[in-house]
């Protein structure tokens, strides 16, 4: 999962920057020294840390078998013949799967009856170093809880599953209350609340080529995905900047979902389908809803259809450690679809200038929205089919009409290194780029705002993030990830708190934790 990648604050629509010429509130940005260096220096003995302890376990691995409970990873290749593992058994907490295991025979009795229990933990500590609304460090934390269960263990029915899964979103946001940046700086942001996340049943037909998906979904999890970008930390490398801003509510994405009905099939051998059909705000009438449990019907409706090729995977039924020939990659292009109304961000409804004095105040609006996206996964580079190290590249963009949209195109690219020391075959290296443009009637209001008022006033243009991040898996079930993020024209050249202000690029410094119970 990668909630991940996106990702909304208060309850998304609520929280994001206010963009109205009147949103002039203001924050203190206070410089302070002591705290910057002991963040960079706190950084710097983390990172040194996670390089030692790699180099110290690469020496060890040596006479150590491989672990074969560990997940594999979320690379898009989904080549078999590199996640295979030496046969061996391990005992004990620090080796097996999961922290908790069996949990006493529960799960093998769940089991069973098709029944399957997951639960992860995502903590992290962010700390903004220089620039932003003000510096200092925040905490912030993501439990989710997954039930599945197959029918045909179950009670006989084939191809069927059912899952539900619930968070439980607590700390504070970097983004929201030290940075102001739109390229948000992590994934699990969200207001603090315990709520219901998808509950949907899954039917396959056609000897699997075919299932139909019923029910509360987050889109995030199956359509824009790109498996090397959720290596990273920012919201924009899980869901991305475009959608995140010009979806109502943010789409139904983390840790939104909204009703609907998905349906994929497999078209050929390397090219998937999927089309679905999605209420069009998941908030709806009630943007207080906490709890996840509105069930929304009535905002209209989300069309979105994605088409997925890959190349040189591994067929149905090929054995593990057969050489596949070539480098595997996905690539997939898709486009989304909003029937609902939706206000001009620069005109009124006469035609002028909603920054006009003369203005109505109330926009023209336009029928629908709508976005085109590409999404790239390819490895590049494996000098050995048998063996984890890899380096494969992502790149995804989309774009929107700029009329309607505060964002009106976005962009992410990187670079991924698998298994990047001798002995460390769970571990990956990252480089990435995640850019922003900012749509052409909010520069042109900010242009008109800003010869209405006669003074010094931000004009909004684009705003690109910068990201560094090395995941370490300590073990099977517990992954440790040090990360560094500079943003440059920070708020996309306007302070969301007070827009007359300057707002100074930012460095973000921090550590996660992933823990799978």
């Amino acid at each position: 999962m990668q909630p991940v990648q996106l990702a909304p604050r208060e309850s998304r629509a609520e929280s994001r920057h206010d963009s109205r010429p009147d949103a002039t509130l203001r924050a203190a940005i206070k410089r302070r020294g002591a705290p910057f260096r002991r963040a960079v220096l706190g950084t710097s003995l983390a990172l040194f840390a996670l390089v030692s302890s790699a180099t110290f376990s690469a020496a060890y691995a040596a006479g150590e078998p491989a672990n074969p409970d560990a997940a594999p990873s979320d690379a898009p290749e989904a080549d078999l013949n590199i996640q295979a593992q030496p046969a061996g058994q391990w005992t004990g907490v620090w080796g097996r799967s999961t922290l908790f295991g069996d949990m006493g025979g529960i799960r093998s009795f769940l089991g069973q009856y098709g029944v399957t229990l997951q639960a992860t933990e995502v903590s992290e500590y962010l700390d903004n170093t220089r620039g932003g609304l003000k510096t200092g460090g925040t905490y912030d934390g993501l439990t989710t809880v997954t039930l599945g269960l197959d029918t045909q263990k179950a009670f006989g029915l084939p191809g069927g599953t059912f899952n539900v899964s619930a968070l439980q979103i607590h700390g504070r946001n970097l983004s929201e209350y030290n940075l102001g940046t739109l390229n948000t700086a992590s994934g699990i942001e969200a207001q603090d609340t315990t709520r219901l996340w998808e509950l949907w049943y899954q039917q396959s037909f056609l000897n699997k080529r075919v299932d139909v998906k019923v029910g509360q979904q987050s889109i995030d999890q199956e359509f824009m995905v790109s498996s090397y970008a959720a290596t990273f930390v920012n919201t924009m490398f899980g869901w991305p900047g475009l959608p995140s801003y010009d979806m109502p509510s943010g789409g139904p994405a983390y840790p939104l979902s909204a009703l609907g009905v998905r349906v994929r099939g497999q078209i050929t051998g390397s090219l998937t389908g999927l089309v679905g059909v999605f209420d069009g705000n998941p908030l709806g009438n009630n943007l207080n809803n906490l709890s996840g449990t509105n069930f929304n019907l009535h905002n209209g409706a989300l069309y979105i259809g994605e088409l997925q090729y890959s190349i040189n995977q591994p067929a149905d039924g090929d054995m593990v450690g057969v050489p596949q020939t070539g480098l595997p990659g996905t690539y997939k292009i898709g486009f989304w679809y909003n029937n609902e109304r939706f206000a001009d961000l620069s005109t009124d409804n006469t035609g002028l200038s909603l920054a006009n004095p003369l203005s109505t105040g109330t926009p023209q609006t336009h029928n629908g929205n709508y976005s085109f996206y590409a999404v790239a996964d390819q490895m590049i580079w494996r000098p050995n089919p048998d063996e984890p190290r890899s380096i494969g590249v992502f790149a995804r963009v989309m774009g929107a009409p700029g009329d309607r949209n505060l964002v009106s195109f976005s962009a992410n690219a990187g670079i991924v290194m698998k298994a990047p020391f001798a002995g460390r075959d769970n571990d990956s290296v990252g480089l990435g780029v995640a850019y922003i443009k900012i749509g052409n009637a909010t520069h042109d209001l900010d242009l008109a705002t800003a010869a209405q008022l006669g003074s010094p006033y931000g004009i909004r243009t684009q705003e690109t993030a910068l990201e560094a991040t090395y995941q370490y898996q300590v073990n099977p079930w517990w992954v440790m990830q040090g990360d560094l993020q500079y943003t440059f024209n920070a708020g996309a050249g306007q302070n969301p708190s007070d827009p007359t202000q300057p707002l100074r690029n930012t460095f973000v410094v921090g550590v996660r934790t992933t823990i799978t119970f």
